[in-house]
Formats: C-alpha cells, sequence, structure tokens
C-alpha cells in the first residue's frame, strides 16, 4: 500500500493530509498486528513495559494485654517482620510498669516475641492475656519475698530485670498454660497452680512449681530455693 502512494508537488494541499493519514494507519496496523515472537532462549522485548517490583508485606505482631492490678488494657503491634517498633515497645514498657511504686523499666523485647508464639501454640493468636505481675523494683521484689515465710518470689528475680511476666490467659487452664510454656523452650516457666498463674521469662531454660497439695509442690519450692536456684520467680 505505500508503495502506491505517490506525491505531486502540484497536488492540491488537502490531497497531500489525507494521503499521509492513510499511509500513518496503514503503518499502525501493520505494527499492531505483527506479533512479537521471541527465538527459544531470548528474552520477551521490554521497551515501554515498567516492570513493578512486587511490594512485600511485613508480618504485624500484635499483643492485647489487660492488667488486673491497674484495670489497663492494651492493643499494640510491638513488631513488623524482623523489626521492632520503638513506640510499641516503649507503650509495652509503660504497661508493664511497677504498679506499687508507678517506676517502668526497658523490657527485653524477646520476651514479647515469647507472649506471642504462646498465644499462637494455644491457638489464640488474636487472645487477650491477663497480666498478673510485670516489672519489680527490688523494693517490691523484697516486700513480696519476705511478707510470708514462702512465698515463691525469688531472691534475684527476672522480673526485677525486666525479663519475666505472670500470666494468666482466659479460657486456657493454668496446666495447659503451662504446658505450653514448656514446649516453647523459651527461657524460665514457673507453676503457681494455687494462685492460678505462669510465670514466663527469656532467662535460663528452667521449670519449677510452687503451690500445695498434699504439701509435695510447696516443699519442692523451698527445697529448690534453699539450694540456689533463686533467679525462678
Amino acid at each position: 500500500m505505500l508503495s502506491t502512494i505517490r506525491f505531486s508537488a502540484f497536488a492540491p494541499r488537502t490531497f497531500r493530509r489525507i494521503a499521509l493519514g492513510v499511509a500513518a494507519l496503514a503503518f499502525t496496523s501493520i505494527a499492531v498486528k505483527t506479533p512479537v515472537r521471541a527465538e527459544s532462549g531470548d528474552a520477551l522485548p521490554t521497551v515501554g513495559i515498567a516492570r513493578v517490583a512486587p511490594t512485600q508485606v511485613k508480618e504485624s505482631y500484635v499483643l492485647r494485654l489487660r492488667h488486673l492490678h491497674t484495670g489497663e488494657a492494651l492493643n499494640v503491634v510491638y513488631r513488623q517482620g524482623t523489626e521492632y517498633s520503638a513506640e510499641g515497645i516503649a507503650k509495652l514498657n509503660t504497661f508493664l510498669r511497677d504498679h506499687r511504686t508507678m517506676d517502668t523499666a526497658n523490657y527485653d523485647p524477646t520476651e514479647f516475641d515469647l507472649l506471642h508464639k504462646l498465644m499462637v501454640r494455644l491457638g489464640r493468636p488474636n487472645g487477650e492475656i491477663d497480666i498478673v505481675c510485670g516489672y519489680r523494683t527490688p523494693e517490691t521484689n523484697h516486700m513480696l519475698r519476705t511478707r510470708a515465710a514462702l512465698t515463691g518470689v525469688a531472691e534475684h528475680s527476672q522480673h526485677m530485670l525486666s525479663k519475666a511476666i505472670d500470666i494468666r490467659v482466659p479460657g486456657v487452664s493454668t496446666r495447659a498454660l503451662r504446658d505450653a510454656a514448656l514446649s516453647l523452650g523459651m527461657g524460665g516457666v514457673g507453676y503457681y497452680p494455687i494462685s492460678q498463674f505462669v510465670h514466663v521469662d527469656v532467662g535460663p531454660v528452667r521449670q519449677w512449681s510452687f503451690g500445695v497439695r498434699g504439701g509435695t509442690l510447696l516443699a519442692r519450692a523451698r527445697h529448690r530455693r534453699h539450694k540456689g536456684h533463686s533467679r525462678n520467680a
């Protein structure tokens, strides 16, 4: 078609415009209808094609907590992917303060990972955790430890190091909660069946029980404390 179009120096200007338009349409039609073929092993042409890198969605790590002493509740994203949220961690540190003295401390963030993994293990990733005790100042720890002959409070408690939390999970028995915590193998697990809570920390891996069941558990807790296992509760 292109070879049949001829221009004359004396052709009317209108005719030349029409001819140019027809030629352009014909060329476009040929270009569109001609498929692009790649030989074996050749990459397809990418001219005019914008490549968009896939967006990686970071997993949000959420904790839902309720403090049994202050009555406060917290729903917080403390981590995105592999990065901890400074704002989320700060909120947790305030929430877990010593409610007797109002002192705060900087928690080991792996303690929050422990809580998150524990809720996943229990099949309750969106469940709420009741906080019995968070951070303790040395003064509070001493008071709790010496108010009775046997209290289950360790002299060098992980609570003073901001590495321990005493918890309950509504709808989950204390024994089941303890078993789930033990299965993680992330630190210390204390079982308090009478007070109905479980101590979880990110200190050395160990376990203990404290309570009264025919005197057995009480004697076991006392024996361990006298043997130097004083970094438990």
